[in-house]
């Protein structure tokens, strides 16, 4: 698939059919995320696989915002997966300052790309993915045992039950200025 085509048909998908992600495929994409841009070439992003049911059942009961969808999709995912970052390496300056006016934001976007890499990559093998942010990072993590870690999103990934169509989109002429 080429690279057009991979951006134009990847969407978030919230549901799955029930046939498990191999390992080797998911190592892949993890792979090829490691591609992605970061700042001083840092490389924070880390990649947790989370098969277990029951730890699934508990991010999306425990750690979910009460009446968000993340929940239903999370249990429907036959693997979850917590994108986290290294924490306190991105931003900062040898003596410990930071080294812009974003601070320790900047973590954040590393992340997104990584992210988006991680989701295109498992696009071109056919896996669907949805990122989840609407959960509470600080629980997810004392249950993931993140030492010295943070979690920055979660990943629902499996095969698509179809490949739907998504939202259209604006126009250029309304995203793109020129001075």
């Amino acid at each position: 698939m080429d690279a057009q085509t991979c951006i134009l048909t990847r969407r978030s998908v919230r549901q799955f059919t029930d046939q498990p992600v191999p390992h080797e495929l998911l190592e892949d994409v993890v792979a090829l995320a490691a591609y992605a841009p970061s700042w001083k070439n840092t490389q924070i992003s880390r990649y947790l696989a989370i098969e277990d049911p029951a730890v699934q059942n508990t991010i999306a009961e425990e750690y979910c915002l009460a009446g968000a969808n993340n929940p239903n999709i999370i249990k429907g995912a036959p693997l979850l997966v917590a994108q986290t970052f290294v924490k306190d390496r991105c931003c900062y300056n040898r003596d410990g300052t930071f080294t812009t006016d974003r601070e320790d934001g900047w973590q954040y976007y590393d992340c997104g790309i990584a992210a988006q890499t991680f989701c295109l990559a498992a696009r071109e093998l056919d896996i669907g993915t949805c990122i989840l942010g609407i959960f509470n990072a600080d629980a997810a993590g004392r249950l993931l045992e993140l030492e010295g870690q943070r979690a920055a999103c979660l990943i629902a990934m499996g095969y698509p039950e179809q490949w739907k169509n998504g939202p259209g989109r604006k126009e250029t002429e309304e995203l793109l200025s020129f001075r």
